[in-house]
């Protein structure tokens, strides 16, 4: 089934090839990357590993997740254990993200959403509050700090031009879900101000495992003169949502939508109430300025504030964090040099981030605090240099050498234990060399060496268990890839393929306590190989006469050879073992047709193959098939109405499994076959 499945993606991707067709209609314009300061990289010339997830992709979508846009990406995988519990890795394993996450860098705009602890929460954003999404696979530190995974950039509503406008979208489905969505769009001259508003509710598919989230964000713009705008981007979120938790493998066939229930020792999830009551508000300033022809200089300062609370099984969290940072840089633009035809693009800058957290542990009585168990306040401190130079030696060569040098600390007082100190890592320079040669005006070959190298989080050096462990070190290794791609200038067909190996050492991974708290070792090392391919292709160019007016076919796949080395604990080799938690094997494939009055449907198929669910590889989570559809009809340019299913094959899988489980409760089993529709307006 597998090879079956693979030989239908590659052939989708090779049919422009075989079969050239003339050009007759314009699809869209050249995608661009924007995600490297000072440079805009048309994406068959970036040097590098990446994909652009467009405004139309996304609206393919059911649109209450970022999730099946996300997975369509080879190399990266998203999951959600139950609705709001996201879980994200850029190459890698999930091995370090309980909940949450971490290990990779994520921007909104130029406004990290990263804090310097290294945690995101991703799931306090609406999914429709971005215009678009950009993900640099594999470590890129050279201009956005430590990680050892890979860097995602994300536009906010009213960031790109648009018209004034005012839109909405009101959806239900099932499980009770209801979601709105309302965004306002004025233009006054040279300011520009959208507002974007959602609230979801959900009851879940699974006991304990209902959503609320109220959300509303804003990005203005100001361009005072023709050469300087001022950016405010915004976001104030309410995330609560409940946690049913991990089944053993016969509870989850008993009941799927059963809670995680009592033992002889401990309560169960609904006893506990247990969840995630998140308030957070972020604002920052960005200021862009054209110095001139061929300089800009850029600079954002912003602050965050988050409450966060966590009734568990076995306590009760609460933290106060507080954020403040600034970004800024200077950047040479497509600078010749001499009387030669090289042309020259440098950046060189610094991002400056602290965050300090405000941690305690109490009791947990049936929802409720009981007595303080912990308390802790951790100051998380990092910043880095960087700079990179981009010479276009000719119009086919293109080269990229660029580095950071990070810094990195944290300082602890531990009220419990009566404890004070603070932990100190030594500068860490993270370089990446890159090459891009345009074989043919629509084919390009790329290869590129880069260091990876992340600090562990305050979430891992405080974890569940309340013990601050400073002998936690950094992972850090070396990747090295090549790619080729193809992409017609019209954007009729494009392919994307790459190679790569990388070599982590010190990986950090979770460990389990017999009562389910968890704590974080450095444990050897991985080496991980894969291969990525992403390819789509206009079978039937769009047209305005016909029964069948477009054909869209799009997929990826990806071959994951994960493996630990060097991995000793507690007196068991774990050396040779596949990563925890990574498929093998993974494809997608998209069809989108589009039929006359504006009706579309666009399916998606998702193949997951089997993945070991603990470090001894002793049990494996099942492969599955996914397949969900969408049919949206346009009743007017204002009005359109659509409709349409997930897991329409009803597949009993678990979108995201609990890696390492104490008591063998790895499953968090997700929606049988469900249903949803809504519409959706513009004036």
């Amino acid at each position: 089934m597998k090879k079956i499945l693979l030989f239908c993606c590659l052939t989708s991707f090779l049919i422009p090839v075989l079969k050239a067709q003339k050009d007759t209609t314009h699809l869209l314009r050249e995608v661009v990357i924007q995600a490297y300061p000072g440079k805009h990289f048309s994406l068959l010339q970036v040097p590098t590993s990446s994909a652009v997830i467009t405004p139309q992709q996304l609206q393919l979508q059911q649109g209450t997740t970022l999730l099946p846009a996300l997975n369509n990406i080879p190399g990266v995988r998203m999951e959600e254990r139950s609705p709001g519990s996201y879980r994200l890795s850029l190459r890698g394993s999930l091995l370090r993200s309980p909940f949450g996450i971490r290990n990779v860098k994520i921007y909104m705009d130029e406004i990290p959403l990263t804090d310097a602890g290294g945690n995101t929460y991703l799931n306090l954003a609406d999914a429709g509050s971005f215009d678009g999404i950009e993900v640099l696979k594999g470590p890129d530190g050279s201009q956005f700090g430590a990680n050892s995974g890979g860097v995602l950039i994300f536009h906010p509503a009213g960031s790109l031009p648009d018209t004034n406008h005012i839109k909405g979208d009101i959806q239900g489905g099932s499980y009770g879900l209801f979601h709105e969505q309302a965004a306002w769009q004025q233009q006054w001259g040279n300011y520009r101000m959208n507002l974007y508003q959602a609230v979801q509710h959900s009851d879940g598919y699974r006991v304990n495992s209902a959503l609320k989230r109220y959300y509303v964000q804003t990005d203005q713009q100001w361009q005072y003169n023709a050469h300087n705008r001022l950016k405010l981007i915004a976001f104030y979120s309410d995330l609560d949502y409940h946690t049913p938790g991990g089944l053993t493998a016969a509870q989850a066939a008993a009941d799927p939508k059963a809670a995680r229930p009592a033992t002889a020792t401990l309560p169960g999830a609904v006893t506990q109430q247990a969840g995630i009551h998140n308030k957070t508000a972020l604002g920052g300033l960005v200021h862009e300025s054209q110095l001139s022809d061929h300089w800009q200089h850029v600079i954002s300062v912003y602050g965050s504030n988050t409450h966060f609370e966590n009734p568990f099984i076995t306590n009760f969290e609460a933290r106060d964090e507080n954020t403040f940072g600034a970004r800024t840089y200077i950047a040479l633009q497509n600078q010749a040099i001499g009387n030669t035809n090289i042309h020259l693009d440098w950046t060189t800058g610094i991002e400056w981030q602290q965050t300090g957290s405000d941690i305690n542990n109490y009791g947990n009585r049936a929802g409720k605090r009981d007595t303080v168990q912990a308390a802790s306040n951790i100051t998380a401190r990092q910043y880095f240099y960087f700079t990179s130079l981009t010479f276009h030696l000719s119009k086919q060569l293109l080269a990229e050498a660029a580095a950071s040098l990070n810094y990195f600390n944290y300082s602890f007082n531990d009220e419990s234990a009566g404890g004070t100190g603070k932990k100190k890592f030594s500068p860490q320079l993270m370089p990446r060399f890159s090459l891009s040669y345009l074989i043919t005006p629509e084919f390009a070959a790329r290869a590129t060496v880069s260091r990876g190298y992340s600090t562990p989080s305050i979430a891992e050096v405080r974890p569940t268990d309340n013990v601050i462990n400073t002998s936690l070190q950094a992972e850090t290794g070396w990747n090295y890839e090549a790619g080729l791609r193809l992409n017609n200038r019209h954007n009729r067909y494009q392919l994307d393929a790459s190679v790569f190996y990388y070599h982590l050492q010190d990986a950090i991974v979770r460990k389990l306590h017999d009562d389910g708290n968890e704590y974080y070792i450095n444990a050897g090392g991985t080496r991980q190989s894969g291969v990525e391919v992403q390819g789509m292709t206009w079978i039937q160019e769009p047209a305005q006469t016909g029964f069948l007016r477009g054909t869209q076919l799009q997929g990826s796949y990806t071959y994951s050879h994960f493996l630990f080395s060097d991995y000793n604990a507690v007196g068991k080799d774990y050396s040779g073992n596949a990563l925890t938690g990574v498929p093998k094997h993974t494809v997608t494939a998209g069809l989108l047709l589009q039929f006359p009055a504006h009706v579309s449907l666009f399916t998606q198929y998702t193949f997951t193959d089997k993945l070991p669910l603990d470090d001894a590889n002793t049990t494996y989570a099942k492969q599955y098939h996914l397949l969900q559809c969408k049919v949206s009809w346009e009743l007017c340019k204002r009005v359109a109405v659509y409709a349409g299913a997930d897991n329409l094959l009803n597949q009993f899988y678990s979108l995201g499994n609990d890696l390492n489980a104490v008591g063998n409760r790895y499953y968090n089993p997700s929606p049988t076959r469900n249903y949803y529709g809504g519409v959706r307006f513009a004036l």
